[in-house]
């Protein structure tokens, strides 16, 4: 897969995500027909979709790791945009290893540039740092 159509994907993948965030009783499978419903074509990228089940199976790991790195911030005082952001690229960044972390973070900073808070993809950036200096043999 090229880069470009990966970066479309998690861009797919983030708006499912952000979608979720407001409606915390929705599946994934809830998501997908209506994101289908509204997109042209209705098709959703195989790698948005590994990613968004990524983070729907492994979501309280991903937010008590994202909690943990939070340094005077409580995880619901971050906005749901930076909220997804970040749950998609721990996931990537532990799940997806044929994708360089560096690269993980460098679309997760991308991805806050467009859809998040001025502020986002410093805090963003910094936060996927540190998770990425802990991991074995992992260069960010």
């Amino acid at each position: 897969m090229s880069q470009a159509n990966r970066r479309q994907a998690r861009e797919q993948a983030f708006a499912l995500l952000f979608e979720l965030s407001f409606h915390p009783d929705s599946t994934l499978q809830d998501m997908r027909t209506i994101y289908d419903d509204e997109q042209e074509p209705p098709a959703l990228d195989e790698f948005a979709l590994a990613l968004v089940q990524c983070v729907e199976e492994n979501m309280q790991a991903l937010d008590e790791e994202i909690a943990g790195r939070l340094r005077g911030w409580k995880l619901n005082r971050i906005s749901r945009a930076t909220h997804a952001i970040l749950r998609l690229a721990v996931c990537e960044m532990h799940h997806f290893d044929d994708i360089p972390v560096g690269a993980t973070i460098n679309e997760a900073v991308e991805l806050a540039k467009l859809y998040a808070e001025d502020e986002a993809p410093k805090f963003i950036n910094g936060l996927l740092g540190a998770i990425a200096r802990q991991e074995p043999g992992s260069e960010p």
